[in-house]
């Protein structure tokens, strides 16, 4: 079963530029390590266990979804859901009639020299960048996560993550099946759209279409296609500083 969003994905081209930045936005960033795929990533832990991951190419590869986003300007470009049962859980969405891999390992070696390990689960077209990829730890989670989860800028957690769908009733449905949770419609007046929810442990997930073709929600539908579009943190008492503002609109953050 699905616990709730476990991280969410955010491309960017220079990867100690990015660290810099979101250091004096007000996060605390702890550099993650290089993966076996090629990729390497700092990590904000966040205090409801969630996190965010700074991730950068070593070397190009075209034909990955995120270094195509990347491409068209970098930023959230995906997000991860934890399971206890992966296997069912995949089974679950196939049967829903979603496209979506079969498990398989994955290895991000810190910089301590600690070799972490998981299995993912990751959505095929046309289900990508709608659906969130699944993960489940054979290394503790604790290892992966970072423990410094306390943040200059206030933040706390995750709210939301905000998916530009095509077709919201569809993606809500399939991760419904698996979830267990009731499926709820949604009108964002903020953003001119409308769709569907669901909530998953703490956290929120919308999927919206624009209302209209003139909106920011359709031309990131239009340019970047289905995927998600922002995600909302927790930050009661965050001063909101130039730096903030620049830093969480490139990555397509906001503070609520």
């Amino acid at each position: 079963m699905l616990t709730g969003i476990d991280h969410i994905v955010i491309v960017v081209s220079d990867l100690d530029r990015a660290v810099t930045a979101f250091t004096r936005a007000g996060f605390t960033v702890t550099l993650g390590g290089r993966h076996n795929v090629g990729t390497h990533n700092a990590l904000i832990g966040l205090a409801d266990s969630s996190y965010i991951e700074l991730i950068a190419f070593l070397d190009p590869v075209p034909g990955h979804p995120w270094f195509k986003a990347l491409e068209r300007g970098g930023g959230l470009v995906d997000f991860c859901m934890r399971t206890d049962d992966l296997e069912t859980d995949v089974m679950k969405l196939r049967a829903a009639g979603a496209a979506i891999s079969d498990p398989a390992t994955m290895t991000r070696d810190r910089p301590d020299g600690y070799r972490l390990k998981w299995d993912l689960a990751i959505p095929h077209p046309p289900d990508t960048g709608q659906l969130p990829f699944l993960i489940r730890d054979e290394t503790p989670r604790d290892e992966r996560v970072p423990r410094k989860r306390s943040h200059l800028n206030g933040v706390t957690g995750l709210k939301r993550v905000t998916v530009a769908a095509n077709d919201p009733f569809r993606a809500g449905k399939l991760l419904g099946s698996v979830s267990g949770a009731a499926l709820s419609r949604q009108a964002r007046t903020d953003l001119n759209a409308q769709g569907f929810s669901l909530e998953i442990g703490p956290h929120e997930i919308h999927w919206l279409t624009p209302n209209t073709p003139r909106t920011p929600l359709a031309e990131w539908l239009e340019r970047r296609g289905p995927s998600p579009y922002s995600a909302t943190l927790y930050a009661p008492t965050s001063p909101r500083t130039p730096d903030d503002l620049l830093v969480m609109r490139a990555a397509r953050l906001d503070f609520e």
